[in-house]
Formats: structure tokens, sequence, C-alpha cells
């Protein structure tokens, strides 16, 4: 059962989630509707985000929405406004990796095994579709959903990720889109100011997903040797619960708790970002 740790006054904001199927952007729709907000749920995989809109209950419906396509876009937006009015309050959260884009080995050395899935062997492709689906998601999505705040003001938030800060091994499509993702939250807010609109950025640390369970626990359930790592690394020893995530959405949700606010990426994660190693 979700708790939130505070609640903020959202009964004007109409909000719109992509990704919002995954785990934490579904968590992001329960709590922003806890707060009185009017959540539409914006995912390809429509089953999941209505799994979640029908736990939530009227304030939230699920609209599936293809965030590569602008048409899909358009058409998701139309839902929504059809439901609940104008969006004035976005959360980019589509995006993810891809393993055409993740090598198999952590560093490169002469001795590097060649037939293994190394840095030369990544296709292409799967570093475009990464970028895409992370970059050029948010790009389209804000410029469809942005059309209306430029008049009415508004509230966009990113995802971005600790890899913003400090790439990880294995994945450098990710880890760029990400930093790419901090920086267009940047220029998107400077665009934006005069229009009334903040554009900020939460960059989770290190929580168990659907996506990167494999990664971080064997099929036993035992933490891999990239946890251990990842923990070493994290001061607070821990990976982060969804729920830590919740202050910070609802503080930059609250116009009147983060009015002054933009242009800012949020690290919440146990200390990751702060840490040199040693």
């Amino acid at each position: 059962m979700m708790k939130v740790p505070f609640k903020v006054d959202l009964k004007d904001k109409v909000c719109a989630i992509t990704g919002a199927g995954g785990v934490i952007c579904g968590e992001f729709a329960r709590a922003l509707a806890a707060c009185g907000a009017k959540v539409a749920l914006l995912d390809i995989n429509f089953d999941a985000a209505k799994k979640i809109a029908d736990e939530i209950g009227d304030n939230a419906i699920a609209v599936r929405c293809d965030c590569l396509n602008k048409d899909s876009i358009i058409a998701a937006k139309e839902n929504v406004e059809e439901a609940f009015g104008k969006v004035n309050f976005l959360i980019n959260g589509a995006g993810g990796n891809n393993p055409r884009a993740t090598t198999d080995n952590e560093t490169m050395s002469p001795e590097t095994d060649t037939e293994i899935k190394n840095f030369f062997k990544l296709e292409e492709s799967g570093i475009k579709f990464v970028f895409d689906l992370n970059i050029t998601t948010a790009f389209l999505v804000t410029q469809v959903f942005a059309e209306d705040m430029v008049k009415t003001g508004g509230n966009i938030i990113n995802i971005s990720s600790m890899n913003a800060y400090r790439p990880l091994t294995k994945i450098p499509a990710y880890s760029a889109a990400k930093a790419g993702i901090s920086n267009f939250t940047q220029w998107l807010a400077v665009h934006f100011a005069p229009c009334n609109i903040r554009v900020n950025a939460i960059a989770p640390g290190f929580f168990v997903t659907n996506q990167n369970r494999a990664l971080l626990f064997d099929e036993q359930g035992q933490p891999t040797a990239r946890t251990a790592k990842i923990l070493a690394a994290t001061p607070m020893k821990k990976f982060g619960e969804i729920s830590d995530l919740l202050g910070a959405l609802l503080w930059l949700a609250d116009d009147n708790a983060s009015g002054f606010v933009t242009g800012t990426v949020i690290p919440v994660d146990g200390g990751f970002s702060a840490y040199s190693g040693v």
C-alpha cells in the first residue's frame, strides 16, 4: 500500500505521465492522484498502464501511446483532454536501455576476448534506438504537450539518472542519453521561463525495477557482482525504495513549494553522486 510522505494540493493539476506502466512512473501516478491531481498514464504497454489506472480510480486513465510516434502522442493528448481538460503538468518518464547497446565487458584491454560483445561489436541500430527511446521521446512529447502550456504556464519533470553524473560501465548509449536528458532539462527551463513553465529533472540512484532486476540479482535471488559494486559506491549501502523518490516529486509538483525552482536535476541516490570512492 503506497503512502505519500506528505500531502500537497494538486487538485488543479492535469498530469500526463509517459512510461507510466513502469514501476517508478506508476508510483508517481499513484502519489500525484493521492494529492488530488488528475493523471493520465501513457504507455505503449497499455495493459500495464491500465492496471495501475484502475487501481487509482476515477481521477486516472490509461492511454496507449507510442512516444516515438508524433501522431500517437497527439492522439494521446486528445484523449487526455477529452477526459480531464488541458494538461498543465508533464512527466517524461519513457526511456530505457537495450541489449544491442550494452557491452559484455566493463573495460577493454589488448587481451579482451574478441568473441564477446565488446565496444566494437555494438550495433548502430541499438545505439540509435536507446537515444530515441530517451532523448527523442522527451523531445516529441514535450513538443506536443507544452504547446498549450506556453499560454497558461505549466510544470515539466524529466527523468534523468545517475548515469548522467557518472557513466556506468557496459551501457554507453544509455549513459550518454541520460546526460542528454539533464542538459535538455536545462535548455527547456531557459527556453520556457518567460512562459511560466518550470522544467526540472529527478535523477534516481539505484532502485530495483523490472528493467534491471536480472542485472542485480541472479536466478536464485542472490546479489550479483554488479550489485556489490553499486552498494560499495553508495554511502548509504542500500538500494532505494520507490517511495524515496516521492518527496522530491511532490516538492517539484507543488508550485507553492518550488515555484522558483527550474533547470535543476535532483539526485535521489543515497550519496552515490557525491562519493569519490575513497
